[in-house]
């Protein structure tokens, strides 16, 4: 039988889809690149051609996964007829509909990134989200600053520690997903969200905003996505 020759795009993807399933289901650190290529069905030769090390493959399904997030959240950044605020509350509350929405298709990969065992699938895929997400929210932050609404000396050290909110969520987060299912659910789930609509606070400071101004989180979200099943 002679071998099938796949396009490399085609071939990375493959491999990139076949790395998230196994680096959900058991973790980074428990994956091996074997493991990888067995599912992807290549030769060793043939991974070590597209990637030359399990953290490259790590790194680009990382920006792969940030990459996506951005596209679907396009349309709250391209509309010319927002002001500065209108904009981020738009791209803010899209974000949020899009976790809602997939959040009871993606619940148990959503779980296994918290899993201790995959906090470095954690970092590197926040790291990559940040760099992907910063130039959206400075252009934000700066068409604000020219319409004399954000009140920031440094735009980008602005959006930066904005992107920043969401990766210290991590052990609210994990705690409330430890939680669910027991008696301790309510309770977590509640800090959680008193976290975020603190985060919320926090933006309008940094943007020299009114408290209130920023939608960081709306009443229920935080209980939908982490009851979602």
């Amino acid at each position: 039988m002679s071998r099938i020759v796949k396009q490399p795009d085609i071939r990375r993807s493959e491999l990139l889809d076949c790395a998230q399933a196994l680096f959900f289901e058991r973790g980074y650190e428990n994956t091996t690149v074997n493991e990888i290529i067995a599912k992807a069905g290549v030769s060793k030769g043939g991974f070590y051609h597209h990637y030359p090390s399990k953290e490259a493959v790590l790194e680009a399904l990382a920006v792969r996964l940030a990459e996506q997030a951005v596209e679907r959240i396009e349309d709250a950044r391209a509309d010319s007829g927002l002001d500065a605020l209108a904009r981020l509350n738009a791209f803010l509350a899209r974000a949020r509909r899009l976790k809602l929405d997939d959040a009871p298709r993606l619940r148990a990969a959503f779980d296994a990134v918290f899993r201790p065992e995959n906090i470095v699938l954690y970092h590197r895929i926040n790291t990559a989200s940040i760099k992907v997400m910063l130039p959206v929210l400075v252009r934000i932050l700066a068409q604000g600053q020219a319409e004399g609404v954000f009140k920031v000396p440094d735009v980008e050290a602005a959006a930066e520690i904005v992107l920043h909110l969401g990766v210290s969520t991590h052990d609210a987060v994990a705690r409330a997903i430890k939680a669910s299912g027991t008696d301790d659910e309510d309770a977590a789930i509640e800090a959680l969200d008193r976290r975020l609509r603190f985060h919320g606070l926090v933006v309008d400071r940094i943007l020299g905003l009114p408290d209130g101004s920023i939608q960081y989180v709306e009443p229920g979200f935080t209980r939908a996505v982490m009851t979602a099943r």
